[in-house]
């Protein structure tokens, strides 16, 4: 079957990474037969772009079904998140100077996680998020929320309702749109004319860099580097004036951009990051090529750890019911057999079963109940929060595990 760009449409020739069928990352099952009889599976194929160099999932699943009223992620059940989003609230107000006359605008608001840190300094803040049960939170953490999906006509219609933004933050969602061309141009019509638009997300070189295939999954419909992200946002009226290198998710870019009418001078950190890019060979299709021979040996270390444990009669559990981890889980072959249980805060995953692996999902006090030999991290990004967070594991002997890119012992 062929496959064209989801931006530019040129036909897709080179493979990333084929991750076989798996299902939803967050589409977590109840523990019954017959959720599991009816539980989906959808191809995992990345490609990228010879033409604009997107690097994108070939298959589109809709991302009505995926984003609804029922959606599980909450931003705010992770301390560094919020510890993230603080500082960039503070950050912003004073480079841009926000105050009560400002407006800003955060796509796919979540749970208000972000922009409370704004409402608290009485600068206007309007949150645009889809997911209605995510929107209802933010309202009762007095962040307004349009619940809608965000592109050319919910920021027309926002302009109608004389909302113009003098900065707009777009966090890890730039990956988690279909049409991409229509949700970067949603932001050329929202900004004022010396408007600021930022968007984080996870960085395509350290993704290939740390062998980091756990990030795939159907949400992620683009998977970015900075040489594709200047591509499609020129043609979309805006451009990028600075970069900015986040640890978050392994590796994030914080891009900048403003109109292209737009006055203010680029940076050392743009200039930094193309040619880091370049330097990497992101330009060339033989670099993309070689990641995805790279999988297959992460997924037989962790194996072989597994089955070592097993030989041993050690207990495996994990943490972290994350979309990564189920990626992760899913691409490895790994089910309830060889990780007894997984333990999130996220009261909306417990008592359900992760998806494709139906490993069974607990509160964290399932640890210190079961006292597991290791506890394998999935969301890796978090280690350091986890391990700080629940270092009484350590009392029963128990011992931290990360998978990626190696299997490594804490």
């Amino acid at each position: 079957m062929s496959h064209s760009c989801r931006f530019c449409s040129t036909p897709l020739a080179t493979v990333v990474a084929d991750l076989g069928a798996t299902p939803w990352s967050n589409s977590f099952l109840e523990p019954t037969d017959e959720a599991i009889a009816r539980e989906q599976a959808f191809p995992l194929k990345v490609m990228v772009c010879s033409e604009c160099l997107l690097v994108q999932t070939t298959e589109t699943v809709p991302a009505d079904e995926i984003f609804n009223a029922d959606y599980h992620y909450l931003s705010s059940f992770s301390t560094s998140w919020l510890d993230h989003a603080r500082c960039y609230a503070e950050t912003m107000s004073e480079r841009f100077s926000l105050d009560r006359g400002s407006q800003v605008v955060e796509v796919a608001s979540n749970d208000g996680y972000l922009l409370q840190y704004f409402a608290e300094k009485d600068i206007p803040v309007l949150g645009v998020e889809p997911a209605a049960n995510a929107a209802k939170i933010a309202e009762s953490r007095n962040v307004p929320t349009h619940v809608a999906f965000f592109g050319r006509e919910t920021a027309s219609e926002l302009v109608r309702r004389e909302i113009r933004a003098d900065l707009t933050a777009a966090n890890n969602v730039l990956a988690h749109v279909p049409d991409i061309a229509d949700f970067v141009s949603g932001f050329a019509i929202l900004l004022k004319p010396e408007g600021v638009a930022t968007f984080e997300f996870p960085h395509l070189l350290r993704l290939i860099e740390g062998i980091q295939f756990d990030t795939i999954y159907h949400e992620h419909y683009s998977y970015l580097s900075l040489v594709a992200v200047e591509r499609i946002f020129a043609a979309c009226g805006l451009k990028v004036f600075d970069v900015e290198e986040l640890p978050t998710h392994g590796g994030s870019l914080r891009v900048y951009a403003q109109l292209t009418t737009g006055t203010r001078a680029s940076t050392e950190g743009l200039a930094k990051v193309r040619a880091d890019e370049a330097s990497a060979g992101l330009t060339r299709m033989e670099s993309y090529v070689a990641f995805g021979k790279r999988i297959a040996a992460v997924c037989e270390e962790f194996r072989a750890f597994l089955e070592k444990a097993r030989s041993e009669g050690k207990t495996v559990a994990a943490y972290g019911a994350a979309a990564k981890g189920n990626t992760f889980l899913n691409v490895c072959g790994v089910t309830s057999t060889e990780i007894d249980f997984i333990v999130d805060r996220n009261d909306l995953k417990q008592r359900k079963l992760s998806p494709g692996s139906h490993i069974p999902i607990h509160a964290p006090a399932k640890l210190e109940a079961a006292k597991p030999d290791y506890v394998v991290i999935l969301p890796w990004n978090l280690t350091d929060e986890i391990v700080a967070a629940n270092a009484q594991i350590r009392s029963w002997g128990g011992r931290f595990v990360v998978a990626i890119p190696e299997v490594r012992l804490i």
